[in-house]
């Protein structure tokens, strides 16, 4: 991670890619940017996922990583928050997806410095447009306070804000976690965060286990290790004792109803990471 971009980045954006290629529609997430964010070897990481993993575990794979995007944003679109800030925020495609956001609110891409520059080169090759309410904020979750970060690039701590952090907390120390929740605790009165975490092995079902079986150890050779798992109760202890108020901890039957009703094929996303909704009071 020192030099070079996120390998697993790049694995999740190919994975909101392989949905809408691979899957009949309604999409949960047309992302049409992913692909052409990872560039040309989003080929290679696809036919290591499949030399790695059965067919219904890349399928459910896909589906989270697109489900975890789509709640996060759900939460943007129902709110009233001048701020946006997409934490560990790898090749997100939002602003390119959704420019009349930008006209209201600011988008703060927050990542570590390698991959940031990585990806602000391929949006230089790409000619992709970027503007005054889309900012770039290099940061070390492990390393540095995100709020000093946030502050020199404009944030405003006045100004309510959704905090998106999906897909990272996973690769965190528990230390690391709890600082960032208590520096979003900071924020005005009804900012939020959405994030997701890893679960603890007892709930995972047969994808599930198989997905962290196989996922483990390629996380760890790309220098990207995962941290222990968390029980429902530990984490919304954890929330709390941050100054933050649970609002919305969906199971995967919740997002199931809330996004794949009707569907006939069996996609669904898998169990292996949980989403929740906190709260600043």
């Amino acid at each position: 991670m020192e030099a070079a971009p996120s390998r697993t980045a790049m694995i999740a954006a190919v994975g909101r890619g392989r949905l809408r290629q691979e899957e009949t529609p309604p999409w949960v997430l047309d992302d049409t940017f992913a692909l052409v964010l990872v560039g040309p070897v989003w080929q290679e990481l696809r036919e290591r996922l499949d030399s790695l993993f059965p067919g219904q575990v890349v399928r459910e794979a896909c589906a989270a990583v697109c489900t975890r995007s789509r709640y996060a944003e759900d939460r943007l679109a129902a709110g009233t928050f001048a701020q946006y800030v997409i934490l560990g925020a790898g090749l997100d495609s939002l602003a390119w997806r959704r420019p009349d956001l930008l006209r209201s609110l600011r988008v703060f891409e927050v990542d570590h410095p390698a991959s940031q520059a990585w990806k602000l080169k391929r949006v230089r090759d790409l000619a992709l447009p970027v503007s005054d309410s889309h900012v770039f904020v290099p940061a070390d979750f492990e390393a540095e306070p995100v709020r000093n970060a946030l502050g020199t690039a404009g944030f405003d701590s006045g100004q309510p804000a959704l905090f998106s952090w999906t897909g990272v907390a996973p690769y965190l120390t528990a230390p690391a976690i709890e600082s960032t929740l208590r520096m979003i605790a900071g924020a005005a009165a009804g900012s939020e965060v959405v994030f997701s975490y890893l679960a603890e092995e007892s709930v995972l079902d047969d994808v599930g286990k198989e997905f962290i079986r196989g996922y483990t150890p390629l996380a760890a050779s790309v220098g990207e290790p995962l941290q222990p798992g968390w029980p429902v109760i530990e984490i919304e202890r954890l929330i709390s004792r941050c100054g933050l108020k649970v609002v919305d901890h969906p199971a995967r039957a919740d997002l199931e109803r809330r996004y794949f009703a009707g569907r006939t094929d069996g996609l669904r996303p898998y169990t292996v990471e949980t989403l929740v909704t906190a709260q600043v009071i």
